[in-house]
């Protein structure tokens, strides 16, 4: 009984001793604060804000590709409908599909970067020739040629193909730290009290590269929306799916945003959401590696 007091007691000082770094860390630079607030505000924005703006917002016609105004604060696109409610309704698609990118990115990288890492031998040697060949396909040509055969009219559908066709660089760097863990102390002492492999990879390998694999997660994300966003803008995906990029294909190349000014917010209003969100993300990320990565605190 003794024991498990002593080792409930250790695991809370373990859990104070942690979040007292994490403050520490955000505290001392408050930027990366903002960067949570960002993320979060997006989030919010993505799952409420098609409760206040409708998916199919009725356009004015008397307001059709009008400058930022008082009432527009950046203005309206070609159909008469307010470029920030256009942004907002927007969000879900994009965040969808770069969450789905994201998860399966990292879930189909990490299994494959583990199990080839730790196994070695043949299974290696082929799981990493797959890999190799995965990484020389470029991606955008496959996503054209995919595209004209296979229509991405859902979030959930563009974030499938998009993380089906990521998983490389993440597979091969897992792979690495797996190489590196695996000859550390902590795992040859599991070999040596004869745990099993499912035991030494679950509880001892996965929980320390945790960290590292959340921040894949985030930069997943990002890689997410940049992929959609560009298809989008490039006119191959449906024209009927709300997406920044597909706002920015019609500020473009059909409301004149690069030559007028009355198309410019309609321009602004998705990259400037593209660049607060890849902001937030850059700013977290730097605060998980400050968190995780005891040689770069300054204590």
């Amino acid at each position: 009984m003794s024991v498990l007091l002593e080792s409930s007691a250790t695991a809370s000082t373990l859990r104070r001793n942690f979040w007292a770094g994490v403050w520490r860390v955000m505290r001392r630079k408050p930027s990366r604060m903002v960067g949570v607030v960002i993320l979060v505000g997006f989030v919010f924005m993505a799952v409420f804000g098609p409760m206040f703006y409708p998916d199919h917002l009725p356009g004015d016609p008397n307001q059709i590709t009008r400058p930022p105004s008082a009432e527009h604060w950046l203005g309206t696109d070609d159909q008469g409908r307010d470029v920030i409610a256009l942004v907002i309704t927007g969000s879900r698609y994009v965040l969808t599909a770069a969450l789905v990118t994201a998860v399966i990115t990292v879930v189909l990288g990490t299994a494959i970067g583990l199990f080839s890492g730790f196994k070695r031998g043949r299974w290696d040697t082929v799981l990493m020739r797959l890999t190799d060949m995965k990484l020389t396909i470029p991606g955008l040509p496959l996503l054209l040629v995919l595209s004209t055969v296979w229509k991405f009219g859902s979030a959930l559908t563009m974030g499938l193909v998009l993380g089906l066709l990521s998983w490389g660089g993440v597979a091969r760097a897992v792979r690495s730290q797996t190489l590196s863990l695996r000859e550390r102390g902590f795992i040859e002492a599991a070999r040596g009290l004869g745990l099993s492999t499912n035991h030494i990879v679950g509880k001892e390998l996965l929980p320390s590269m945790a960290p590292y694999i959340a921040m894949n997660m985030l930069i997943a994300v990002t890689g997410g929306v940049y992929s959609q966003v560009g298809l989008f803008f490039l006119g191959v995906l449906p024209y009927e799916a709300n997406n920044w990029g597909q706002m920015l294909n019609t500020a473009v190349f059909r409301s004149g945003a690069l030559t007028t000014p009355q198309g410019l917010g309609f321009l602004l209003g998705p990259l400037l959401a593209i660049l607060l969100l890849t902001l937030g993300i850059v700013l977290v990320v730097d605060a998980m590696d400050e968190i995780f990565n005891p040689r770069l605190r300054e204590e």
